[in-house]
């Protein structure tokens, strides 16, 4: 083994030393940042947060960045020009997805949405899950199980603070009502609310934390010329991991397509997306496989909740640090939809500070602060500067939304800078779902879904601080940037709302 380690270690410096000095260097790519090392690269630099660090780097070497971890080229860009270059001209050749180990293990060998290659594949998942899940069309037809969702939920937690506790733990809560959300829509049935389920609901939220975990961790395997070296000694701890995660998720995955595929055998519903799934699956089996189905479901099910949840989750956060946004918010319910009776979702749209403070949470604490990667197919230019073929891309969406030279003080909670724009997007400079062909198809949901639960909540609750001391902003580790502590906060009806409330039990 020692020998075997020997040699790859005079390998991979005889390979270093005659890239730098006999082969001629590509001629203008972008600065390189901080100092490279022989072999790693600039692999020193990936210090959690990933996204505050690199920011930091563009901050002194420039938006557009061209770094080498390991045996990649990373094409780091942090400003609204560069990324929109990106996402036009250059929409189609960074279109793919970097093979990494997640993809490998939790993505079905990259063939899921998220880690799938651009090309037929792919695009027939998009079509797929658009038409039967995120199409304007469909979105209309589910919004009586948002609406439903948000009434027991509400029920739910004027229960708990009525009888019990009056201090709730939020994470929890929004995990709940976002999950109980894409299972009414893929399978027709709920998780949260039913005892029968509530095993299966706690197994499956700390899978999908869990797998936003390793999806945020520095994995230097990933990037390392060594990675059948790190494989035949152990060193490589998260590739290990991942293949424990992968079988407790697949075994979780193939139970519940057996329960949808039993119960679809009783009861025929065809209206819900695994009914489509499995009547794709009889008429082409070889190539809707379980395995394709899983993925499907598995992505809509991790990012449809953990994301949305977490954005509800700072929202709140934001909101009970800063009261007088709070009360200013609830002025606006009251007098738009009144208090005789629940908001719903056409009213949502005539609340504009609400869509301010959640287009500003959004800015500060997006859900994927880096975005997905990317991958370049060919060579390219951007931003005048050559980018080799095969150049992983990471748009810092954190560090373009909180640029001091583009926001005026960027770290201030100001739901005011939003008035006036009529979506979530600002240009390439507030993009917080991406953009171009693989942007995050599930925006229209989300958007619906954190608008109504948050209306809900403010309409029918006064909300305070666990203390007086402002709540703790520190981001936890992970792909989607969770908060390091769960939310609790003091909740009681709104005496305003009793009657109302009282119905809903």
């Amino acid at each position: 083994m020692e020998m075997l380690a020997f040699y790859y270690f005079l390998f991979f410096l005889a390979s270093f030393l005659l890239s730098k000095h006999l082969f001629p260097k590509t001629k203008n790519l972008p600065p390189s940042g901080p100092i490279s090392l022989p072999i790693i690269g600039q692999l020193y630099l990936l210090k959690k947060p990933l996204h505050r660090t690199l920011a930091g780097i563009s901050t002194q070497y420039g938006p557009i960045l061209l770094l080498k971890f390991g045996s990649r080229w990373i094409l780091h860009v942090s400003s609204p020009s560069a990324a929109e270059e990106c996402f036009t001209t250059n929409d189609v050749i960074f279109a793919n997805r970097p093979h990494l180990l997640l993809g490998k293990y939790l993505g079905f060998d990259y063939t899921t949405l998220t880690s799938a290659s651009y090309g037929q594949h792919w695009r027939n998942l998009r079509r797929l899950t658009t038409l039967e899940i995120f199409s304007s069309t469909r979105l209309q037809m589910f919004s009586k199980i948002r609406s439903n969702e948000v009434r027991l939920l509400l029920r739910r937690l004027f229960d708990v603070v009525r009888k019990s506790s009056k201090i709730v733990e939020m994470k929890s809560i929004f995990f709940e009502v976002t999950l109980n959300n894409m299972m009414m829509m893929i399978a027709g049935k709920r998780y949260y609310g039913d005892d029968d389920n509530v095993k299966k609901t706690r197994q499956f939220q700390e899978l999908v934390e869990e797998m936003f975990a390793a999806a945020g961790a520095s994995n230097v395997a990933d990037f390392s010329p060594l990675l059948p070296l790190l494989r035949c000694v152990g060193f490589n701890g998260l590739e290990k991991k991942l293949v424990g995660l992968q079988g407790r998720r697949d075994q979780f995955m193939l139970e519940l397509i057996e329960e949808f595929r039993m119960e679809r055998t009783q009861s025929k519903d065809e209206k819900t997306l695994i009914a489509v799934l499995l009547s794709l699956q009889e008429a082409d089996p070889n190539y809707y496989t379980d395995a394709i189905i899983i993925g499907i479901i598995q992505v809509l099910l991790s990012a449809g909740t953990d994301t949305t949840a977490g954005t509800m989750e700072w929202a709140m956060t934001l909101l009970l640090n800063h009261p007088e946004v709070l009360k200013k918010a609830q002025a606006e319910i009251d007098a738009i939809v009144g208090q005789d009776r629940l908001i719903n979702e056409l009213d949502v749209a005539n609340l504009p500070y609400l869509h301010c403070i959640i287009n500003e949470t959004l800015r500060m604490y997006p859900a994927a602060p880096l975005l997905v990667p990317h991958e370049s197919s060919e060579e390219c230019t951007v931003g005048g500067f050559k980018i080799p073929r095969g150049t992983m891309l990471l748009v810092n969406m954190w560090a373009i939304q909180n640029d001091p030279k583009l926001w005026e003080e960027p770290t201030k909670f100001k739901p005011e800078r939003m008035e006036g724009m009529g979506g979530v997007r600002d240009g390439y400079k507030l993009m917080p779902f991406g953009s171009g062909r693989r942007s995050c198809p599930g925006e229209g949901l989300a958007l619906r879904v954190v608008s109504l639960t948050l209306a809900s909540l403010i309409q029918c609750f006064e909300w305070e601080r666990v203390d007086e001391e402002l709540i703790d902003m520190t981001e936890g580790t992970g792909l989607t940037m969770p908060k390091a502590k769960p939310l609790e906060a003091k909740c009681k009806p709104r005496p305003t709302m009793l009657g109302i409330l009282s119905q809903l039990i």
